[in-house]
């Protein structure tokens, strides 16, 4: 393959990686979030290229759940169940909150509709199914003005025939009328049903926007002559255009997961397995451990809404780049979550008006340089000051409100990087911190002094990792299947049957047929709500029983291995290597002088040298302070710091001894 494009869009940036005979090309533009297929395909002209193929990291899934802007969804259950996500679990985030506010119901009242037809708890048909009240049920919800339609039937998991007895009245309606169509035994075939049906209402109602943007997309690669499309799943993998736009429910965090699979890659060629990730971009910033492996986990919750599909175990904080700072009514000095975002994005970009995080580090000397963008996209200076105006009666000056600003940012931060650590029972100064995304280095080395980590990876080409993580990524499938089964040896031959069984199914979706497969068991000990996810050996399925215990030792600090053990969930997942390929740094031909500017630190000015990324030669030692410019970010070395250049152009950063 000549040409490969890897892409990412972000809150306020998006982020390419081209490969191309041999070459790599980075490529940064502001985003378009009234229609993000625009940045996409304006980058695409930039870059001056039709790519063999396309591996796109998205947020079109998870913005129509946050913003509530998905389509008008339907739901079909069975007669009793209607309200079923209303009630729901009845669990609290917060126990003390008195008033606890949920989120209204992704279906209106009017489109929750009853089916008659029914199964037993062991999936045997209790009621039969009939195509007359499907066929009325379908035009009702037409007449409601759905766009998408959820079936979720009780015990659908254990027998999905009644599922597909509806989905094949509803092809042909959908044939007519163009109702997208979400089916819990092929979104989620688990039991709770709770979860399942959660599951499969969000696929339905992030159904139709997903299939719009990929065809609008795909419309615009074609048109320029360009390959196929695919689309970064949550689990890190990819999946073909096709199946993204069926199972959209599967891709709800897919940037974030593309970058820490990056992140991954990068650290372990680097020779460091354990690591925490800190992707720092415009509006968010995403964390994640990696203790010898990309944590993975099976669910997850958008906007306060669940979902079971397999993610990597990311943790978000709404502190970016981006975030706006202002005084709370007590006085009190906030930053974010609410964010400047592209449009208008931090006031020294030109149109807005907010004082944020950027313009607090335009303000302290540490991005005014050139600008962003290797110089395409001018810093107004004297914009940001007066944003940030307001904030001086607080503070004393314009640098100590900016410095404020900058040191709330990293708190709010260093309290969702001791959520994957600390929280676990990991020490993060055991970890080596993985900086990346347009912001994340300019605020490592002050994250890492707060949690005492002794060093920060910052990889060549840090704000296009995200991107860097499509090309990577494999094409992935995931297929489980519930069967609530003792673990012990008489049942160890249908677990195995259970397992060829999902294989079967996964490799049965297209582009997976030579697959590798991955095997898992969901366990749980007898009586216990929640499962653990351990690998799985068909040959030898026993052998899952001593991981489960040494996981659960290590997860909650207690095990016992006499007590009776269950398997919930099978699982296989297929895996089809990507063809990515590491990018290579390049260096000036000269060694350029460093243009010293003051740069404020702890309220102090400091002359500091401002060099290009490419002036580090492997072996580059360089003490801080110092602020490294790049296209993609800008990487700041604080006083008390050192910087190496590593073989392949990565930046260790250490404190000076």
């Amino acid at each position: 393959m000549d040409s490969l494009l890897g892409v990412d869009v972000g809150g306020t940036f998006t982020d390419f990686l081209l490969w191309q005979d041999g070459q790599f090309r980075a490529h940064k533009r502001p985003s378009t979030p009234d229609d993000p297929s625009r940045a996409v395909l304006e980058g695409i002209d930039a870059l001056e290229v039709a790519p063999d193929l396309i591996i796109h990291g998205s947020t079109v899934a998870t913005n129509a759940v946050l913003t509530r802007r998905g389509a008008r969804t339907a739901l079909v259950t069975t007669a009793g169940m209607r309200d079923l996500l209303v009630i729901g679990r009845q669990n609290r985030e917060d126990i003390y909150d008195l008033e606890p506010e949920t989120p209204e119901p992704l279906v209106p009242e009017e489109l929750r509709f009853e089916l008659s037809a029914a199964l037993d708890h062991h999936g045997a048909v209790d009621r039969p199914f009939d195509p007359a009240q499907a066929r009325h049920l379908l035009e009702a919800a037409r007449a409601g003005g759905a766009e998408a339609l959820a079936v979720s039937l009780l015990y659908a998991y254990a027998n999905p025939e009644l599922e597909k007895a509806f989905a094949e009245v509803a092809t042909e309606f959908e044939a007519e009328d163009g109702l997208y169509l979400s089916v819990s035994s092929r979104v989620s075939p688990e039991y709770r049903e709770v979860e399942r049906t959660a599951t499969t209402v969000l696929n339905a109602y992030v159904g139709p926007v997903m299939a719009r943007y990929i065809q609008r997309l795909s419309d615009g690669l074609e048109e320029r002559g360009c390959g196929p499309l695919r689309i970064v799943q949550s689990d890190g993998g990819s999946a073909d255009a096709r199946r993204a736009a069926q199972l959209p429910v599967a891709t709800l965090l897919s940037g974030p997961s593309a970058g820490v699979a990056g992140a991954f890659e990068i650290s372990r060629s680097a020779s460091f397995d354990r690591i925490i990730t800190f992707d720092m971009g415009g509006t968010s910033t995403d964390v994640a451990l990696c203790d010898g492996a990309i944590p993975t986990r099976p669910d997850v919750v958008v906007a306060g809404f669940p979902a079971r599909t397999p993610v990597v175990d990311v943790h978000t904080v709404g502190a970016g780049g981006g975030s706006i700072a202002r005084l709370d009514a007590g006085g009190a000095l906030r930053v974010g979550p609410q964010s400047a975002g592209a449009d208008p994005g931090p006031a020294s970009y030109g149109r807005g008006e907010d004082f944020t995080v950027t313009d607090a580090q335009v303000v302290l000397g540490r991005l005014a340089g050139g600008g962003l963008l290797d110089g395409s996209m001018t810093l107004d200076v004297d914009r940001a000051h007066a944003a940030g105006a307001p904030l001086i009666e607080a503070f004393g000056t314009i640098e100590a409100a900016a410095q404020a600003v900058v040191s709330v940012a990293v708190a709010n931060m260093e309290a969702a990087l001791r959520v994957v650590s600390v929280q676990r029972g990991h020490d993060p100064r055991e970890f080596t911190l993985v900086a990346f995304g347009g912001a994340g280095p300019l605020h490592a080395c002050a994250l890492a002094d707060a949690l005492e980590m002794p060093r920060v990876l910052v990889p060549l080409l840090p704000g296009v990792l995200a991107a860097q993580g499509a090309v990577w990524s494999d094409v992935t499938g995931t297929r489980s299947r519930s069967v609530l089964t003792a673990f012990e040896e008489p049942t160890f031959p249908a677990l195995t049957a259970a397992l060829h069984a999902v294989g079967e199914e996964v490799r049965a979706e297209p582009g997976l047929d030579a697959a590798e497969l991955h095997y898992g068991f969901d366990m749980r000990y007898t009586g216990q709500s929640y499962e653990l996810t351990i690998d799985a050996d068909p040959a030898d399925p026993g052998s899952s029983g001593a991981a489960f215990h040494a996981l659960h030792e290590q997860r909650f600090a207690h095990s016992d291995l006499d007590a009776a053990v269950e398997v919930v969930n099978v699982r296989a997942t297929a895996v089809v290597a990507g063809a990515g390929e590491p990018a290579r740094p390049t260096f000036a031909e000269t060694e350029a002088i460093p243009e010293v500017t003051p740069v404020w630190f702890d309220g102090q000015q400091h002359d500091t040298p401002n060099l290009r990324r490419e002036q580090l030669r492997p072996g580059a030692r360089l003490d801080g302070p110092a602020v490294i410019h790049q296209l993609d970010t800008t990487t700041l070395v604080e006083p008390g710091w050192t910087a190496t250049a590593d073989d392949d152009g990565n930046l260790v950063l250490e404190r000076a001894r």
